[in-house]
């Protein structure tokens, strides 16, 4: 990505973030929603928002069908607040890398434990 692709991504981010936190009313999106990054197409038409939550896989099901259906309102308002000619198309995408990592160190963890022994 490029140094303005990368900026635009950061500022659709923190859109996003302070819409989930202030505006939305779904229950499914209330809880501990993380916009973890945007990536933005070079020709700005096109932004992959990755998202993540803390919880089982029905918190992440639920989430994701709460993205599903606001996700018009969503685009709305952030065209509303981003001064660009043309705002990219947005989709949400979970992001799993935190529960993956969590997952990596308890394996390590335990390897550790258990050479302890």
């Amino acid at each position: 990505m490029s140094k303005r692709t990368e900026q635009i991504g950061g500022i659709i981010a923190k859109i996003i973030s302070k819409i989930l936190r202030d505006e939305i009313r779904d229950p499914r999106l209330g809880g501990l929603i993380t916009i973890t990054g945007v990536d933005v197409s070079k020709d700005l038409r096109n932004a992959r928002v990755y998202w993540s939550v803390i919880g089982d896989e029905e918190v992440w099901r639920e989430a994701e069908d709460g993205f599903k259906k606001a996700k018009g309102y969503i685009q709305r308002l952030v065209a509303q607040r981003l001064i660009l000619k043309v705002t990219p198309r947005l989709e949400f995408v979970p992001d799993h890398t935190m529960e993956r990592a969590q997952r990596i160190e308890m394996i390590i963890e335990e390897l550790t434990h258990k050479d302890g022994e």
